[in-house]
């Protein structure tokens, strides 16, 4: 609404008041309200103002059943033809204040009919509270017009009633229009802000800068916050627990309830809880108030980094040994024990070129556990000097400094035993190899070449009983003849094996093979056969079970070169003819014989 003449003011309920004391100049004033619809569009009315005691439509009157100021309500005028006709303004609601004490019934408009001046006419209402439930909350008086309210209202249960008024004569033929009656029950402030729940939790990160939200609060009013104070809620913060760093930490806004950040300082491991006590008072922090709490948690962000106690580690290791133990590295962090800003990540940086030692976490106390990763050789390297980062998990919040830690393995000497080179050795002797004679001669070395110490040899496993060694020098010789039919000689091999004996007691075994020496190789003829060869195979035959027994002395023979001819027309392998001869001996393996 809009009134072109300032000194009136248009409510939203249509009520027009003056803003200031007003002289009427004359007995009335006029003016033009101009009001716009959803659409836009424009509506213009025409309203005039009279001193009282000068005839109109709408005005004070003292005249009421209980010499109270009332309004008189006159049916707009209708055409002779009696259809229902637009009016030419828009009755203004009536308001009803809620809670009144009486006296009741109590008077609040008179309805008056433009003809009562010419017949009798009666007045009636009906509508909610006055024929429809609730029943009898208004009543009108029959022949007077007079409206009147019967009880309390409440606001809070029903804010406003629609009553039609009626007037008809003496006959019961209606007289006027039935006329709308907008009653609205004015709010009075009789209820107190209640929060939504008791208690209110938040979280919010350690070190968060001013200005940001925590949490939001909320409280609700059954008062009218639209047209009175009465429901408006103002939020405040009465009290801040513990008031560490200081006080102020937080801030709320008082028209939405918001908490947020207002000093500087958060820091979960000082003050990881805060207790807020907020208050909701009405008429804009002035009326009824109530409180409720707020629970804010200061959560963990990685601001402290993990450092070494202490910074230095000494240990000692055996050598040779992988997977061994070398130290518990410990650390500590203030930042939430369990948490991804807590537990620790460890790195060797430095001193671990070889990668003889690995570093993980135990997940039981954070501690560092540095093993070796492989056998260490006192020989080789006597003292590794490790250095040894902790970061966490999650990367830190804040530029923080990196903890380091230096440890010292020293490796402790083991006595290890002789080690012969190669482990495994051949030696080609002839079986008539006579006793006494040297074998071969097999030593070994000692790892340990910081120590001082004797090696002595012996015969480990030598299951025929043929072989010596001097514990001196390592020499093998044959202690009895050699045969190679014997049942300890498999494919023309014998194995053996010799050991060390030290001082410290300790011992080592490697593999002796001994096979015979070449016999003098047999020349072999062939006869002519028809038809003639096509393939001819050389081969080396090491065991004397493919050799023809008949051929004497050559049973014994270790190698024998052989070769074999297939008859092309019978693609027969058997179909062969073998002559064997040596220097002074001829022997012949006759066809389809296996020699």
């Amino acid at each position: 609404y809009l009134s072109d003449d300032t000194r009136f003011k248009v409510h939203t309920d249509g009520i027009v008041s003056v803003k200031r004391p007003l002289q009427l100049h004359g007995h009335e004033k006029s003016f033009f309200i101009h009001a716009w619809d959803s659409a836009s569009k424009k509506h213009s009315a025409k309203v005039t103002v009279k001193r009282e005691g000068h005839g109109h439509r709408h005005h004070r009157h003292t005249d009421s059943p209980a010499n109270a100021q009332a309004d008189i309500l006159i049916f707009p005028e209708s055409r002779p033809s009696r259809k229902r006709q637009k009016r030419d303004w828009v009755i203004p609601p009536i308001n009803c204040p809620e809670n009144e004490r009486g006296p009741f019934p109590k008077p609040l408009v008179q309805i008056k009919s433009n003809r009562d001046k010419e017949i009798k006419v009666f007045y009636s209402i009906t509508g909610q509270g006055a024929d429809t439930p609730p029943v009898g909350v208004f009543i009108i008086e029959r022949e007077t017009g007079w409206l009147q309210v019967t009880k309390p209202l409440d606001r809070e249960d029903i804010s406003h009633y629609t009553l039609f008024s009626h007037a008809v004569s003496a006959n019961g033929q209606p007289v006027e229009d039935p006329m709308e009656i907008i009653i609205t029950v004015s709010d009075q402030n009789d209820n107190k802000p209640q929060f939504t729940q008791s208690v209110f939790t938040g979280s919010i990160e350690e070190g968060a800068k001013p200005g940001t939200s925590v949490m939001q609060v909320t409280a609700t009013d059954a008062d009218d916050s639209v047209n009175t104070y009465n429901g408006v809620i103002t939020y405040s913060i009465l009290q801040q627990i513990p008031e560490q760093p200081h006080r102020g930490m937080f801030a709320i806004n008082s028209e939405t309830g918001v908490i947020s950040v207002l000093g500087t300082g958060l820091d979960r491991e000082t003050t990881p809880n805060y207790t807020l006590i907020v208050q909701a008072a009405d008429l804009q922090g002035d009326g009824f108030t109530t409180s409720a709490t707020a629970m804010i948690e200061v959560t963990d962000t990685n601001d402290n980094a993990p450092v070494f106690d202490p910074l230095m580690y000494q240990a000692t290791v055996p050598e040779n040994e992988a997977g061994v133990l070398v130290d518990r590295l410990h650390v500590t962090d203030k930042d939430k024990q369990g948490s991804p800003a807590w537990r620790a990540k460890y790195e060797i940086v430095r001193g671990n070129e070889g990668g003889f030692f690995t570093i993980t976490t135990d997940p039981n106390n954070n501690d560092g556990l540095l093993k070796t990763a492989q056998g260490l050789d006192f020989e080789v390297q006597r003292q590794f000097i490790l250095h040894v980062a902790a970061t966490n998990d999650i990367p830190f919040s804040v530029p923080l400094p990196t903890s380091t830690a230096t440890v010292t393995v020293n490796v402790e000497d083991v006595n290890e035993a002789p080690v012969f080179d190669p482990p495994i050795k051949s030696v080609v002797v002839s079986e008539d190899l006579p006793v006494g004679q040297q074998v071969t001669s097999y030593t070994a070395r000692d790892p340990d070449k910081s120590q001082t110490q004797t090696i002595k040899y012996r015969m480990g496993n030598d299951p025929a009983g043929w072989l010596a060694i001097d514990p001196e020098n390592g020499i093998i010789t044959a202690k009895l003849p050699l045969d190679r039919e014997s049942s300890f000689v498999v494919n023309s091999t014998y194995k053996a094996i010799a050991g060390i004996t030290r001082d410290s007691g300790s011992s080592a075994a490697f593999t002796l093979c001994l096979d015979r020496e070449k016999s003098e190789p047999l020349a072999l003829c062939f006869r002519s056969g028809s038809p003639p060869p096509s393939l001819a195979l050389l081969h080396r035959v090491e065991s004397q079970e493919l050799l023809p027994r008949r051929w004497g002395k050559w049973r014994t023979s270790p190698w024998l070169h052989c070769i074999i001819f297939w008859d092309r027309t019978r693609q027969n392998s058997a179909q062969w003819t073998l002559l064997g001869q040596n220097v002074t001996t001829q022997a012949e393996t006759w066809p389809g014989r296996q020699g």
